[in-house]
C-alpha cells in the first residue's frame, strides 16, 4: 500500500521577526500551515498573533525573515497575496447607513467582480454566512453577533483560498459566539484554510484541527490539538480511590518509580506520572500487588485552557 502524500503547506514563515521600535514583537517564528486545517493561534494578549496576522495580509512587513502564502511571498508578491486571502481584523468598521446587500455590492466592485455576477456572489455569501433574510436591512440595525457575521461574508465575497480572522468571537454573547464557529466549521468543509485567533481557547479546542501556542512573539507549539496537551503538560495525570487505608496506598504510589508525585484531594489520591508513556495500568498493578483495594482509578483530560495557563506565564507587551 502506498504512503499518503504529505500535506500542501498553504502558509509558511522562516525566522519571521518583527521589531516595534527595541521592542520585538515577532522573533524567529517559523510556522505551518497546511491546506485545508482549521488553525487556531493563541496566546496572551501582546503575544504577537495580530502582528504575525498583519504580515500575512501584507499589512505589515517583517522586520527580517519572511512568509510564503500559498507560493507567493509576502513582500515581494504582495498583490498576489491579497487576491487569495481574506482578512478580517478584530475591529473593522462598516458602513452603518449602508444596507446590506450595498455595502457587500460596494466590496464586490472593489474586487472589480463583474456587475452580472455581483448579485448572485452577494445572495451566496449572505447565505453562508446565515444573513439572507437580512439583506435589505441597514447595517446600523443589526446586532453585534450579525454584524461580525456581515464581516465575515465581505472578506469571502472575492473567494478567497485563506482566511485570517482575527479574533472574529469578540464580544460575542454565548449563542452568537456557536453560530461563528458552526460557519468556520462549514467553510473548512468547503475547502477554505483558515487560521483563526482567539482567547475562547475551550472553542477553539472542538473545531481547530490544529493549534499554535506563541507567547512574547515566540512560538512554543505548534502541531494537533492532542499534542499539545502531551508536550506540554507534566506527565499524565490519574485519580485514584481506594476502599482501603489511604496512606498505605499513597506510601506504594510514591515508592514507584513511574510515579512523580502524589498528593491527597477531596477523598482521591492524585497521582502524577513520570512520562506521558506510562501506560497508567501500572498504577492499578502496584496499587493491587501491595494490598490496597482500588476501586476506582480515572484519567485526567486536560483542557487545552488548562494547558495554555500551565506553559504561559500570561505575560503582556
Amino acid at each position: 500500500m502506498s504512503e499518503s502524500a504529505p500535506p500542501l503547506a498553504a502558509v509558511q514563515t522562516f525566522g519571521l521577526t518583527r521589531f516595534y521600535g527595541a521592542m520585538a514583537a515577532l522573533s524567529g517564528m517559523d510556522l505551518t500551515v497546511n491546506k485545508g486545517d482549521l488553525f487556531g493561534f493563541i496566546g496572551s494578549n501582546g503575544a504577537g498573533k495580530t502582528t504575525t496576522l498583519r504580515i500575512l495580509a501584507t499589512f505589515l512587513a517583517p522586520t527580517s525573515g519572511r512568509a510564503v502564502v500559498l507560493g507567493h511571498d509576502v513582500v515581494k508578491d504582495a498583490d498576489a497575496v491579497r487576491h487569495v486571502i481574506g482578512y478580517m481584523p478584530d475591529f473593522f468598521g462598516v458602513y452603518k447607513d449602508m444596507e446590506v446587500t450595498e455595502y457587500l455590492d460596494f466590496f464586490g466592485a472593489c474586487y472589480r467582480i463583474p456587475a452580472a455576477q455581483r448579485e448572485k456572489t452577494v445572495s451566496d455569501v449572505l447565505e453562508l454566512v446565515g444573513l439572507s433574510e437580512k439583506r435589505g436591512v441597514l447595517i446600523g440595525a443589526l446586532s453585534r453577533g450579525m454584524q461580525q457575521r456581515l464581516g465575515l461574508a465581505r472578506v469571502l465575497i472575492h473567494d478567497p483560498q485563506l482566511l485570517l480572522l482575527d479574533e472574529p468571537a469578540s464580544g460575542l454573547d454565548p449563542r452568537a459566539r456557536i453560530e461563528m464557529m458552526e460557519i468556520l466549521r462549514e467553510l473548512q468543509r468547503l475547502g477554505k484554510t483558515i487560521i483563526i485567533s482567539s482567547h475562547i481557547l475551550s472553542e477553539l479546542e472542538t473545531i481547530c484541527n490544529r493549534v499554535a501556542i506563541i507567547e512574547k512573539g515566540r512560538l512554543i507549539y505548534s502541531g494537533p490539538v492532542q499534542g499539545v496537551r502531551d508536550q506540554m503538560s507534566q506527565g499524565r495525570v490519574v485519580f485514584v480511590r481506594v476502599a482501603s487505608d489511604p496512606a498505605h496506598a499513597m506510601a506504594l504510589l510514591q515508592a514507584s518509580p513511574e510515579v512523580v508525585e502524589v498528593s491527597a484531594l477531596d477523598g482521591r489520591l492524585k497521582v502524577t506520572l513520570a512520562s506521558h508513556d506510562t501506560d497508567h495500568s501500572i498504577i492499578a498493578a502496584r496499587l493491587v500487588q501491595g494490598g490496597a483495594k482500588l476501586v476506582e482509578l480515572r484519567e485526567e483530560e486536560l483542557g487545552l485552557e488548562e494547558v495554555f495557563m500551565r506553559v504561559t506565564q500570561g505575560e503582556t507587551q
